[in-house]
């Protein structure tokens, strides 16, 4: 085996997923092996760096049809939409995180009692209009 070549413990260890997580992501085409080390699947460094973009993007909420759909594109190919429309999507999510954050920060130093009762927490999550 090519001394570069890390076994698939290695790569588990690494990226923090379990062997049977990357034959998973090797089974639905993600990810391939460059060989193998006896019997043990064998991949080149640079998988590392694609396991933490698909961990990145399931994370987000994407499914694995869509990680892989979105690993093989090329442009011209009609994937952009779905591009566009997704990172719209994590827009929202984003602002709703960001929403439910702050007023987790306003709730632990909030007296209102009780908490989500409080004026400044309700807008801070966005339920109540500014003015009301």
């Amino acid at each position: 085996m090519d001394g570069s070549l890390l076994d698939i413990g290695e790569v588990a260890r690494r990226s923090g997923l379990a062997p049977s997580a990357l034959r998973f992501y090797e089974a639905k085409g993600l990810i391939e092996p460059a060989g193998r080390n006896g019997h043990r699947r064998a991949y080149h460094p640079d998988v590392l760096v694609r396991l933490g973009m698909i961990n990145c993007a399931r994370s987000a909420g994407f499914t694995v049809a869509e990680v892989a759909s979105f690993l093989a594109a090329r442009p011209g190919d009609g994937v952009g939409e779905r591009m566009t429309a997704k990172a719209e999507a994590l827009d929202e999510q984003i602002a709703q995180l960001t929403r439910l954050r702050d007023s987790l920060r306003h709730a632990a130093v909030c007296d209102h009692d009780p908490v989500v009762d409080c004026p400044d927490f309700r807008r801070a999550i966005g339920r109540v209009p500014a003015g009301g």
